[in-house]
């Protein structure tokens, strides 16, 4: 098992710090990114190797590669995104589909949350899932959440941020568990949903997925402090969030 970031956003919401670094290296806490608080987490649960998706401003993430191998004692390849700036993250994760086949879990790049989700979703392995969302039941949810739809017996029905907040099961916070039985499956439906159009989202991969029979499975993650980081509201969350780490 190996982790896998997505790393190549702009994070155009959080100027001026991403006028010269990808949204995954803006600090949260001192010196310390979201990029950082990530490894940190792969890390603490034995990971040894870790892909990262880069695209926009990927110089910065090439030049601290590196000091992040040598402060967490991980093996970093560096995969590039070569339309990071035009397509959504659809196109993003199906650039790392070859690591996906080693088993993997995903990471967003904007997300600050604890080691405890990495654990949940370790946990709930081992009755055949062969992809586990790291969902929050707990949140109160809006427009902006991407939401999610669960079956008991069935899984993930629905996941989109197109949804009233008042169907949703929860939120998926943007960390994932993929069995690498599940690869060649999810690659398929990545790329049918960027052809489709290049401005969707991952998660409507695993819709798509979800639509071919396919059974995504949820582990609810509790009562945990954690934040999307899209603008300079979220990040004064994450700062407050990540220094109780």
């Amino acid at each position: 098992m190996i982790g896998l970031v997505l790393a190549a956003g702009a994070g155009r919401r959080l100027r001026p710090y991403t006028d010269t670094l990808p949204k995954a290296l803006v600090p949260v806490d001192g010196d310390t990114t979201i990029l950082d608080l990530t490894l940190g987490n792969f890390a603490e649960i034995g990971l040894t190797e870790v892909a990262i998706i880069v695209g926009y401003r990927k110089e910065a993430v090439y030049e601290r590669k590196e000091a992040l191998e040598q402060k967490y004692g991980l093996k970093l390849t560096l995969i590039d995104n070569d339309k990071a700036e035009e397509w959504n993250n659809a196109y993003s994760l199906w650039c790392g589909r070859d690591s996906i086949k080693h088993t993997v879990i995903l990471a967003n790049g904007d997300t600050v949350h604890p080691v405890s989700v990495e654990k949940t979703l370790l946990a709930a392995r081992g009755n055949g899932q062969k992809i586990i969302l790291a969902l929050d039941t707990v949140k109160q949810l809006a427009d902006e959440e991407m939401k999610v739809i669960v079956d008991p017996e069935k899984g993930v029905q629905k996941i989109t941020k197109l949804m009233d907040p008042a169907e949703a099961t929860g939120e998926y916070i943007g960390v994932t568990l993929i069995e690498g039985e599940a690869a060649e499956e999810l690659a398929d439906a990545l790329k049918t949903t960027f052809e489709r159009d290049p401005d969707l989202y991952y998660e409507d991969g695993y819709q798509e997925l979800v639509n071919r029979g396919f059974k995504v499975d949820v582990a609810p993650i509790g009562d945990v402090k954690w934040v999307e980081i899209d603008n300079h509201d979220d990040l004064a969350k994450g700062r407050d969030i990540a220094c109780q780490y």
